[in-house]
């Protein structure tokens, strides 16, 4: 004889959530990152967007002006040094998927010590932007750095890189190639490493080899740490801070600051939260209109190779 089943149970299957626990437990999960997202990422965001039609010192009340702090922004020739920088950050930054992708190539090998080889180009990456800033600034500088000493090793002058407003933002984005070379390689290694054999396999027997087997086979499957290593790199060039901050200070004369230096600048040492936050604002949308165009490149790419 059967056992009945319980009423309780009976009821239960028919409830909403016993129905439907599969479309609900997701959202579930989800929840709590969503909301701590919502709490520190987007409402940050919103709240700098508002300050920035406010005329605020961080610590009196607010004074609504309106677009007022962006008619001045928009006005204002730092802010387009700023600019400008930035964009050479961005070009130059570039090059560290580029290069890292070969030297990825270059370390994917089986030959005795490469494991020494990779520790060495991984290390730039674990040590703090500080360190990197001032091992730099060591670098450049005129009197005793290496810089100064093979330029005079080879009937050269000392060239003040630092303190010379045509080269400088070109001397700190090289120091932040270093650290991020080896990011994009770090992404693009484990691409390697996770291939699939039999198609690289199947194009060796049909011949395909160097350049043919890299654009064609190698690259296809190597399309999400591009993305990552892109939008990274992206990210990285936009937000230029931390080397800015320690080797020059956004000078001389501010030929070297950036927009996330000028709106800390603003904002801290002028007192200006407002004129700040609105430098902050640009640089955001700056930011989501170029990963939002890469973006929507990559996924029209896959969709014709799909």
């Amino acid at each position: 004889m059967s056992a009945q089943a319980d009423p309780i149970e009976l009821r239960g299957r028919g409830s909403y959530w016993y129905r439907n626990q599969t479309k609900i437990a997701p959202f579930l999960f989800l929840a709590p990152a969503f909301f701590m997202f919502l709490l520190f990422v987007v409402n940050p965001i919103l709240q700098s967007i508002w300050v920035s039609f406010h005329e605020w010192d961080g610590l009196g009340d607010k004074v609504w002006v309106g677009l007022a702090n962006y008619v001045e922004l928009f006005d204002d020739e730092l802010f387009y040094v700023a600019l400008w920088n930035n964009v050479i950050w961005l070009a130059l930054f570039m090059l560290s998927p580029v290069i890292g992708l070969a030297i990825a190539l270059y370390l994917n090998q089986k030959v005795w010590g490469i494991r020494l080889v990779k520790s060495l180009f991984f290390f730039p990456f674990v040590i703090s932007q500080v360190v990197v800033g001032l091992v730099f600034a060591w670098f450049y500088d005129p009197s005793f750095g290496l810089l100064s000493e093979i330029t005079t090793l080879f009937g050269g002058d000392p060239i003040p890189v630092l303190s010379d407003e045509r080269y400088v933002t070109y001397g700190i984005v090289i120091a932040g190639l270093w650290p991020q070379t080896a990011y994009c390689m770090i992404l693009y290694l484990t691409g390697l490493n996770n291939l699939n054999g039999e198609v690289i396999e199947a194009a060796r027997i049909d011949n395909a080899k160097g350049w043919s087997m890299l654009y064609h086979i190698i690259l296809p499957q190597l399309r999400p740490a591009t993305f990552i290593a892109v939008v990274v790199t992206v990210i990285g060039a936009l937000r230029s801070f931390d080397l800015v901050a320690i080797m020059t200070a956004g000078g001389p004369f501010g030929s070297s600051t950036v927009l996330a230096y000028y709106m800390y600048e603003q904002s801290l040492f002028n007192y200006r939260m407002g004129y700040g936050a609105a430098v902050a604002t640009i640089l955001f949308l700056i930011m989501d209109v170029y990963i939002a165009f890469f973006l929507y490149r990559m996924l029209k790419q896959e969709s014709r190779s799909g």
